[in-house]
């Protein structure tokens, strides 16, 4: 028997839950790579567009902790976008060894662009489902990922990017 109540298939694909959210994050994972791509951003890119934009004027040390990221990778990762002209380092007024992440006008600009590859990603995805059963399912995955312990919102994948890799 399957966790589903039906017999197991030995002859086809795995049923199971764990499966079908490896199948389905990996396909999702490609296809947010390529619209992201069309805006000359990588996933790991947006995310902390997105970060900075949620919460502007934290320290590189403090996106680097919520994203699970050594500081060491992160100021490389976060140079990128300084150089594209995405975001800026702003002295910190309360202590002026840090530096205050903000977006910079380009960067909301391409924010907002973010915003609409999101809606069209999720409503691609999510395409055969009422509203009901995606609220349904955004429910049941929020309480398997809190039982996991994932950080609400950010990708584990940030803890193994590499500055080298962030493109």
């Amino acid at each position: 028997m399957s966790t589903n109540g039906e017999p197991a298939r030995p002859d086809g694909p795995p049923d199971s839950v764990a499966f079908l959210l490896a199948q389905l994050g990996a396909h999702a994972t490609k296809l947010f790579a390529e619209r992201v791509g069309e805006l000359e951003l990588t996933p790991a890119q947006a995310g902390l567009l997105r970060s900075v934009a949620g919460r502007p004027g934290r320290s590189q040390r403090e996106v680097a902790a919520e994203l699970g990221m050594p500081p060491s990778r992160f100021v490389p990762f976060a140079d990128e976008l300084e150089q594209r002209g995405l975001i800026e380092r702003r002295k910190n007024p309360a202590d002026r060894r840090l530096h205050a992440l903000h977006l910079t006008d380009a960067g909301q600009s391409l924010l907002a662009g973010l915003r609409e590859v999101g809606m069209a990603h999720e409503a691609q995805i999510c395409a055969d489902l009422s509203p009901g059963e995606r609220g349904q399912l955004i429910g049941l995955l929020r309480r398997v990922a809190d039982h996991q312990g994932l950080t609400p919102g950010v990708h584990p994948g940030y803890r193994s990017v590499r500055p080298d890799h962030a493109r």
